[in-house]
């Protein structure tokens, strides 16, 4: 965090840990020339922020080589079998989210209408809100309180736009 954060900015780098998640934050969002979608598919090229902080953490071994770091989390993520950590530009800043792997408990914490989400997201990953709210026999307002519940737990995110993307579960029950 300490290499990557943008000193400009007055806020400061936080580390909140939650019951089911970690979140890092850090100001200073990515460079404009590379997306969420450019880290996760290993598609930009490395542009240090803070040139000398990153070499300095380069010559004392801390790190491998620039523009690795994403990828190799990943990694690491998937080979432990862990939910794939959340990137996003929010605010003045870049917040990682990571999830923890015990979900045993969770299916007790979630109502029906919660349940039957994440049966139809399931089965239509790309399934619209007022698609759920048909399904479900709910308002499209419920539908948005049930996903927003189901994201801070942990279980459910969106990966791309509102059109053209589609829902993941992060922690199957």
């Amino acid at each position: 965090m300490v290499v990557h954060r943008d000193y400009r900015l007055t806020s400061d780098s936080i580390v909140k840990v939650f019951d089911n998640k970690i979140e890092f934050y850090n100001p200073g969002r990515l460079p404009d020339t590379i997306s969420i979608q450019d880290l996760l598919s290993n598609t930009y090229r490395s542009t240090p922020r803070n040139k000398l902080l990153a070499d300095f953490f380069k010559d004392l071994g801390l790190i491998e080589k620039y523009g690795s770091g994403i990828q190799r989390i990943i990694n690491y993520f998937k080979e432990e079998q862990l939910p794939t950590p959340e990137f996003q530009n929010i605010s003045d800043g870049f917040m990682v989210t990571i999830y923890s792997s015990s979900s045993s408990k969770l299916g007790d914490k979630l109502g029906d209408n919660q349940r039957s989400i994440l049966e139809s997201v399931k089965n239509n990953p790309h399934i619209s809100l007022s698609q759920l709210s048909k399904t479900i026999g709910i308002s499209q307002t419920a539908i948005e309180n049930n996903i927003a519940k189901l994201k801070g737990l942990g279980i459910l995110k969106r990966i791309g736009p509102d059109k053209g993307g589609h829902w993941e579960i992060i922690n199957r029950l």
